[in-house]
């Protein structure tokens, strides 16, 4: 699967995507994985970011708010005219623009730093967006960045509840099978049936790799390892929550902060 396959899916993703997730069906990006994102993001004040794959921009207006000088880019023409409707209603100064993870149209170093939400994953070659990172960044700059954490979200895994729905395991099988271009058909499990039944599945890429992968592509690719963070929620969110109770048992997702030489 090349670049223009993944473009057709996401393109395919984005109208639905967007209504649901500003509606408040992702409850793992909004009750885990972005607030925890945003509480390890180094202070960015007054400096120029990417965010690379932003899809309709929710994150990159948090960050926008925090202070930075934000341009996100998606390879999704719908995410994109979504993220400059919402900046235009509510300006934050932040420049979108439909652009590829693996060929970033900007000239070396022109930004501060880089976040990548839940978006690397879904490239076919990691090591060219991680280059590609790399050579737009400043001496001295960050990425910073969530996936799916190899580990635990292997091509095959499953939440094991009881009859109660409570949660008593993860199943997680295949670790070492890389995957380039499978499709995970699925929907946000917090959306109600009747919502869920009048649009189609989400067709997702996936590219799985190994911890050890991830960490070498990192490594060859020039950065220095920083930070690290896998995501859990507390007994009181998962007790308001119980869709989100399986992140007590084992991290779905796995939080980066890698920095550019100088």
């Amino acid at each position: 699967m090349d670049s223009a396959d993944v473009a057709a899916c996401w393109e395919a993703n984005a109208e639905t995507w967007t209504r649901h997730a500003r509606a408040g069906y992702d409850l793992y990006r909004d009750a885990q994985n972005t607030p925890a994102f945003m509480a390890n993001l180094p202070s960015v004040g007054g400096l120029e970011g990417l965010d690379i794959g932003c899809g309709e921009g929710a994150n990159t207006r948090r960050i926008a708010q925090a202070g930075a000088g934000m341009t996100g880019i998606d390879i999704a023409p719908t995410f994109i005219r979504h993220a400059q409707e919402a900046e235009a209603a509510a300006p934050l100064g932040i420049s979108y623009q439909v652009a590829d993870g693996m060929d970033l149209p900007f000239a070396d170093g022109s930004f501060d730093f880089a976040t990548a939400f839940m978006s690397l994953m879904d490239m076919p070659r990691q090591d060219r967006v991680l280059a590609e990172a790399e050579r737009v960044l400043r001496p001295g700059g960050f990425l910073q960045f969530s996936i799916l954490h190899p580990c635990f979200a292997t091509p095959f895994r499953r939440v094991l509840r009881d009859e109660n729905k409570t949660v008593l395991g993860i199943e997680v099988r295949e670790y070492f099978r890389a995957t380039n271009g499978e499709i995970e058909t699925w929907r946000f499990g917090a959306a109600p049936e009747h919502e869920k039944a009048k649009v189609e599945p989400f067709k997702v890429p996936r590219f799985h790799r190994t911890l050890s992968d991830w960490i070498n592509l990192l490594v060859t690719t020039g950065f220095t390892i920083e930070h690290m963070h896998e995501p859990t929620v507390d007994a009181e969110t998962a007790a308001r929550e119980p869709y989100l109770a399986d992140t007590r048992v084992a991290p779905l997702f796995l939080h980066m902060r890698v920095r550019k030489a100088g």
